[in-house]
């Protein structure tokens, strides 16, 4: 009869590298796969699909009220005895459509951005979660605030410049769709600009730039916006350019006042020392 050999005592390093390893396994074991990560990704599109379906059934709701807020700045600076017009047959319930479309995504922004949420903070740090809630909301602060400086300031004042043009030999009688569309790039356009507070304000709390930098960059950021804002103009004309670089220039002022504000008090007081 063969003789099994009694396998010997295990060394105290074979047995740390032993549950090492199973520590390892189990770790590993823990994480999510690449399929695991796909499958969640697509549960939270399903869930944001989900989301703006209900938004734009809601926004269907008030489809006439909204068009009417949404046109009445350009309704207002019409000429005597013009109005808008549209010349193809689908022109008019393709605009509702898009307004249904687009309402119903602003509408369900917070339960979008609450599933972007869910998606990527498994993988953040914990010093970098306490960031996501404030950035949401003041981005979201910011958004509403370039719309309500884009709905009450430089739409109706882009109208009014346009129109000016009217005469007996030109009669000023805007395509709906044409009125529509500018409104639209307006707003995403002064949407993003009013970002850059919101944008300066967490740059500064993680100490990427200060107070100080961005006002001795003062003159040179001026003439960034000027480029900026003739590119995402969404007309050529002067007019629009200066409705857009305006803001852009007072925005960067109240960020060098934010970044002194929110910097860290040995940060501020160098750069008050400087």
């Amino acid at each position: 009869m063969a003789l099994v050999p009694f396998p010997g005592p295990q060394s105290s390093a074979g047995l740390q590298h032993r549950a090492v390893d199973e520590d390892d396994d189990d770790e590993i074991g823990g994480r999510m796969s690449f399929l695991e990560h796909l499958e969640e990704l697509r549960r939270r599109i399903i869930y944001a699909l989900l989301g703006i379906g209900i938004g734009i059934a809601c926004s269907f709701l008030f489809i006439q009220r909204i068009y009417d807020f949404l046109t009445g700045p350009a309704l207002a600076t019409l000429p005597e005895g013009s109005r808008l017009i549209y010349t193809q047959p689908t022109e008019a319930f393709a605009l509702y459509v898009n307004i249904s479309l687009i309402s119903g995504a602003i509408f369900a922004a917070p339960f979008i951005m609450y599933q972007v949420w869910g998606f990527i903070a498994p993988g953040l740090y914990a010093n970098e979660k306490r960031f996501v809630v404030p950035f949401v909301l003041f981005s979201t602060l910011g958004f509403l605030g370039g719309a309500a400086f884009n709905h009450y300031v430089a739409y109706p004042f882009i109208m009014v410049y346009f129109a000016s043009f009217n005469t007996p030999n030109l009669s000023y009688m805007p395509r709906l769709s044409d009125v529509f569309g500018l409104y639209m790039k307006m707003l995403l356009g002064l949407g993003v600009i009013f970002q850059m507070p919101t944008v300066v304000f967490f740059l500064a709390k993680m100490r990427v730039v200060t107070g100080r930098f961005l006002a001795s960059q003062f003159k040179y950021a001026v003439l960034l916006i000027v480029i900026a804002a003739a590119i995402i103009t969404p007309t050529g004309d002067p007019m629009t350019l200066i409705i857009f670089a305006l803001p852009m220039v007072a925005l960067y002022g109240i960020s060098i006042v934010i970044a002194f504000i929110v910097a860290p008090k040995r940060l501020r007081d160098a750069d008050t020392a400087g």
